[in-house]
């Protein structure tokens, strides 16, 4: 769906179900998409706008760490999740959905409303790039640009997929606008940020579920305080998640220890005394990727960027910032 069809579908419901009059200006040179008026019995809101087909939690955290936290910004969108709208009202952050479903709070007045039925998206032609398997190529190439330009057969043995999928996911990148020729023989990635963005829901709602292997608690208490102790097995097994941000960073006490792991599960329960338990602090999920970095029992920045921003916690978003910033900004 494009932009201008989500602002006149929202505009239009949201006078619908309000009566408020509104005045809608896109910004051809402003960095955002627009400005809006709202007319509320005389009282003119004026909001600058952010416009996104869906609207997820590290999109408006780095929309604030971009612009910085505007008072009179506006998030409209086609749909807003849950946990987004919780960290938009905890922000006094205004939003907008297509349905109608508005949250204001500015100049003494508060306008809250979310009991309009979900605007259903128009289903989309599925891009490879973002299949499970395209998932686990696209975030190799996150870590290394380079690979983009190795053979079909090269990428399939780095990734460790089939090699019939490898044209799928790449002709998948172009169709979105992600994959473009800067001269006559080589690719290189575009619009980074976006391609994270995308990437990151992705890895979220579609592959991350399939990788976990149990959920866990260490038969040891001592062993959660001490976790930083734990020998863990090189290459094969290393930190994810909050302890890999505390690790990082030194910013973040982990609430949750999260691993990823090339070992089964009886060798995890056996090497570090572990007890099944789905209400446990540990969660494990199985290694997905094949370039390893400097840090050997850490996943990738990039992973623990992941893994924090998508817990929607003021903690975790905190540290995922600062690993932004320091491994990962100048390479996207």
């Amino acid at each position: 769906m494009k932009e201008t069809d989500i602002i006149h579908i929202a505009l239009e419901n949201l006078e619908k179900y309000t009566g408020f009059r509104t005045t809608w200006k896109e910004n051809a040179k402003d960095p955002f998409d627009g400005s809006l008026i709202i007319d509320f019995k005389g009282d003119k809101l004026r909001f600058l706008a952010e416009v996104k087909a869906e609207l997820r939690t590290h999109q408006v955290h780095n929309i604030i760490e971009r612009f910085g936290k505007e008072k009179q910004l506006i998030f409209i969108a086609a749909k807003i999740y849950p946990t987004t709208k919780n960290y938009l009202r905890e922000q006094s952050l205004a939003y907008l959905e297509a349905n109608g479903n508005i949250y204001i709070n500015k100049n003494g007045l508060m306008v809250w409303i979310d009991t309009n039925k979900p605007f259903q998206l128009g289903k989309n032609k599925t891009n490879r790039a973002f299949t499970k398997t395209g998932i686990k190529t696209v975030f190799h190439f996150l870590l290394d640009e380079n690979l983009v330009n190795q053979t079909h057969r090269e990428i399939a043995n780095t990734v460790n997929i089939g090699l019939g999928n490898v044209n799928y996911i790449l002709n998948g990148l172009k169709e979105g606008g992600f994959l473009i020729k800067f001269n006559n023989e080589q690719y290189k990635l575009n619009e980074k940020q976006k391609l994270l963005e995308k990437w990151m829901e992705a890895y979220k709602e579609k592959l991350q579920p399939d990788l976990l292997i149990g959920t866990f608690r260490f038969l040891k208490e001592t062993d959660f305080t001490n976790w930083k102790e734990i020998p863990l097995k090189n290459m094969q097994t290393c930190w994810g998640g909050e302890p890999a941000g505390d690790l990082l960073t030194n910013h973040l006490r982990p609430e949750e220890l999260t691993l990823y792991t090339m070992e089964n599960r009886p060798e995890l329960i056996k090497n570090y005394r572990l007890v099944p338990d789905d209400k446990g602090n540990v969660r494990v999920y199985k290694k997905f990727w094949n370039i390893d970095e400097t840090n050997d029992n850490v996943v990738p920045p990039l992973l623990v960027y992941t893994d924090l921003i998508n817990k929607n916690d003021k903690r975790c978003t905190e540290t995922a910032q600062i690993i932004y910033d320091e491994f990962i900004k100048n390479n996207i």
